[in-house]
């Protein structure tokens, strides 16, 4: 039997060895062959889960909706200390803005297609009365081409993932300024398994539990930028999703 992983495209450039490393790493503890397939566009791979392709999936919240309402996928573990939150940011030498409120109407926005931090950022708009209909969002692949854009002036503002902000170099970071960061903290990743592996989540989660306290899982944590993972109960799944449910309509 091969199953087939993939990974929610957000993730910084520097871990895509991290993922292939513990890709093998689940190959041995499974006992079974695990390819893992990666994207650089959401609806693409998207697309490809909806389609039945995968088996196990690191989806973000918005992803993680989909896969468990309409595919039957089940929440198996979250990433320890690590929620996901939004910043929105613009360049460190736009002295006229330093909060959301000096925005004005007919703003350039910059964002990639990740759903979920795009619908965080337009709510953390609302103060300066923005709002799809008085700004414009340019959708770009990565939060690397955010920064780009804001750099070069092409938006007044972009939204960032956090965690892919704090993974930007020290030169763009130094070059940007943050101007509000979401504080929701119950909004995460997830390690979701289709129906076919269902029987095996017990075993699935006691691995994944036991891995930073595995000199070799210890190992592949850190090539992920990890900490460490916790298990994730039914129970919170249905609170995050109907959370961002809440948020996207």
């Amino acid at each position: 039997m091969i199953l087939n992983l993939t990974v929610s495209p957000d993730f910084a450039p520097d871990h895509i060895s991290g993922w292939f490393i513990f890709n093998t790493w689940l190959q041995r503890q499974l006992g079974t062959r695990v390819h893992l397939e990666l994207y650089d566009c959401f609806d693409k791979q998207r697309e490809d889960i909806q389609a039945g392709k995968y088996d196990i999936v690191y989806a973000n919240p918005f992803d993680a909706s989909m896969l468990v309402r309409e595919l039957g996928f089940k929440a198996v573990a979250r990433p320890k200390a690590k929620p996901d939150e939004t910043i929105i940011a613009t360049h460190a030498d736009n002295d006229d803005v330093n909060c959301v409120e000096d925005l004005s109407p007919g703003c350039k926005l910059v964002a990639t297609d990740d759903p979920d931090v795009n619908r965080i950022g337009m709510i953390m708009l609302e103060p300066a009365d923005l709002d799809s209909t008085n700004t414009s969002v340019k959708t770009v692949d990565s939060y690397v081409i955010v920064a780009k854009n804001v750099l070069k002036n092409d938006a007044d503002a972009g939204f960032f993932l956090k965690d892919a902000y704090d993974e930007l170099s020290d030169l763009i970071r130094n070059q940007l300024k943050v101007l509000v960061s979401s504080e929701i903290s119950v909004v995460h990743h997830a390690l979701l398994v289709g129906p076919r592996l269902q029987q095996f989540i017990p075993q699935i989660q006691q691995r994944l539990i036991k891995m930073e306290q595995d000199e070799k899982g210890k190992g592949v944590l850190e090539s992920m930028d990890l900490e460490g993972w916790e298990i994730m109960t039914d129970e919170e799944t249905e609170f995050m999703i109907d959370l961002i449910d809440t948020l996207i309509d």
